[in-house]
C-alpha cells in the first residue's frame, strides 16, 4: 500500500501544477495577447466544466479501463494541453487548450479521492492533498523565474509541460504496481455491491448541503487564486512578478497549512478542523480589507491559504462517515463535480463584477463565500450529530 500511495502522491503533484498558473501570469499574458481582463475567469470556467464532466463519469471510467489507465491518460492529457499554452498565439486557443486540460484532471481527482478516503487515515488525505500544494505553489514559482527571460511566460508553460510529461513516464513504469492484491480488492469490492447512481447519491439524506460547502469552498480558494495577482497588482500598486510570488504564497500556505493539518488531524475530528479553517479564511479575507501596508495586507494570501488547507481534504475524507463507504464513490464524484462548478461559475462572476466596478470587491466577494460555505457546514453537521444520537 506504502508504494502505491507514493504513486497517488506524484499524481496529485502533477494535478496542482497547472492549477495556479494561468491567474499568476495573466496580467502579462492578456497584454500579450491583447485580451481583456475578465476573459481568464471564460477560460477557467472552461477548464473546470471539463472537470465537472470527467468526474461525473469517474467511476464508469475507472470501472471500465482501470485506476492505471485513467491515471497516466489523464496527465499526459494535461501535458500536451501546457505544451499547447506555451505556442498560443491568439486568446482563442486558451479555450481550445482549456478542454483537456480540464478533462484530464476531473475523473482521477475523484478516483483518486475515493479510494484515499476509504482505505486511509485523515492524516493521510491531508498530506496528499499537500502533495497537490507542492504542485500548485510550484507552478506560479517556475513562471515567475522565466517571467523576465527571453521567451517569458511561454518558456514557463514550456518547462512545466515537460515536468509533466516527465511524471507520465514514472506513471507509466510503475503501471504493473496498479495490478497488485490492494488494487484487486478494492475493484472486488465494487464487484460486489450494487453501485449507487448519480441521482441515488443527490437524493440521500444531507448530500446536498455537502455539496453546497464544495461548491462555495471552490469558490473562495480559485477565486483566490485566480484573482489575488490582479488584485495586487491593480488595487495595491504591485509590481507583476512580485505579485506572481505573493500568489505562489498563497499556495505555499495551503501546502504547510496541510503539512500541519494532517497532524492536527491525529487528534482533532474533521469537523473541527473544518471550523477552525473557515474561521481563519475569514481572518485572512479581513487583512485584505484593511488599510494596511501593501506587504502586511498581502499577508492575507497565506493567511487564506492557511484557512482553506485543512477544509477540502477533511471534507472528503469524512465523506464515507457521513454517507457509507457504499454511496462515497458516487457521492464524491457528485463531490467532485459542484467543486469544480464553484470554480467554473465563481471566478468568471467575480470577473464580470470586477470589470465592472473595480477589484476592490475581492475580499468582500471572498467573505461572502466562505460564510455560505460556513453555514451549510455547520448545519450539515448538527444534522449528521443529530442522526447519529437519535441511533
Amino acid at each position: 500500500m506504502t508504494t502505491l500511495l507514493v504513486i497517488i502522491y506524484i499524481a496529485f503533484i502533477s494535478l496542482g501544477l497547472p492549477d495556479s498558473v494561468l491567474g499568476s501570469v495573466w496580467p502579462v499574458i492578456r497584454l500579450d495577447l491583447s485580451a481583456a481582463l475578465g476573459l481568464v475567469g471564460y477560460v477557467a470556467m472552461t477548464i473546470s466544466a471539463g472537470t465537472v464532466i470527467s468526474s461525473l463519469l469517474s467511476n464508469r471510467l475507472v470501472s471500465r479501463f482501470g485506476t492505471a489507465k485513467v491515471t497516466v491518460t489523464s496527465v499526459a492529457m494535461t501535458a500536451i494541453a501546457l505544451l499547447g499554452y506555451s505556442f498560443v498565439g491568439h486568446a482563442a486557443f486558451l479555450f481550445l487548450l482549456a478542454i483537456p486540460l480540464g478533462l484530464g484532471a476531473g475523473s482521477i481527482d475523484a478516483a483518486l479521492n475515493n479510494f484515499v478516503a476509504l482505505h486511509y487515515k485523515s492524516m493521510h488525505m491531508n498530506w496528499l492533498h499537500c502533495f497537490w500544494g507542492v504542485g500548485a505553489t510550484a507552478g506560479p514559482l517556475i513562471m515567475s523565474a522565466f517571467l523576465l527571460q527571453a521567451g517569458g511566460w511561454r518558456t514557463g508553460y514550456l518547462v512545466i509541460a515537460a515536468l509533466q510529461f516527465a511524471l507520465v513516464v514514472v506513471l507509466l513504469a510503475s503501471m504493473k504496481l496498479w495490478d497488485g492484491k490492494e488494487l484487486r480488492s478494492s475493484k472486488g469490492t465494487q464487484r460486489d455491491s450494487k453501485v449507487t447512481t448519480n441521482r441515488e447519491a443527490f437524493g440521500l439524506p444531507n448530500v446536498k448541503l455537502a455539496l453546497i460547502s464544495f461548491v462555495f469552498f471552490s469558490v473562495t480558494e480559485t477565486t483566490t487564486g485566480l484573482w489575488s495577482s490582479s488584485y495586487l497588482v491593480g488595487v495595491k500598486g504591485m509590481a507583476a512578478t512580485t505579485a506572481a510570488r505573493w500568489t505562489a504564497s498563497f499556495y505555499a500556505g495551503i501546502t504547510l497549512g496541510r503539512l500541519l493539518s494532517g497532524f492536527l488531524s491525529i487528534k482533532m475530528k474533521n469537523s473541527v478542523l473544518i471550523r477552525l479553517g473557515q474561521l481563519v479564511c475569514v481572518f485572512g479575507a479581513v487583512l485584505l480589507i484593511l488599510p494596511l501596508p501593501v506587504t502586511v495586507s498581502a499577508l492575507g494570501l497565506i493567511v487564506i491559504g492557511l484557512g482553506t488547507a485543512p477544509i477540502f481534504p477533511a471534507m472528503l475524507h469524512e465523506t464515507p462517515n457521513r454517507f457509507g463507504s457504499r454511496a462515497s464513490g458516487a457521492i464524491m464524484g457528485l463531490q467532485m463535480a459542484l467543486a469544480y462548478s464553484g470554480g467554473t461559475f465563481g471566478s468568471p462572476l467575480f470577473g464580470a463584477l470586477a470589470s465592472a466596478t473595480s477589484l476592490k470587491l475581492l475580499p468582500f466577494f471572498l467573505l461572502a463565500a466562505i460564510s455560505i460555505m460556513f453555514i451549510a457546514s455547520e448545519l450539515l453537521n448538527k444534522r449528521i450529530t443529530g442522526r447519529e444520537r437519535s441511533e
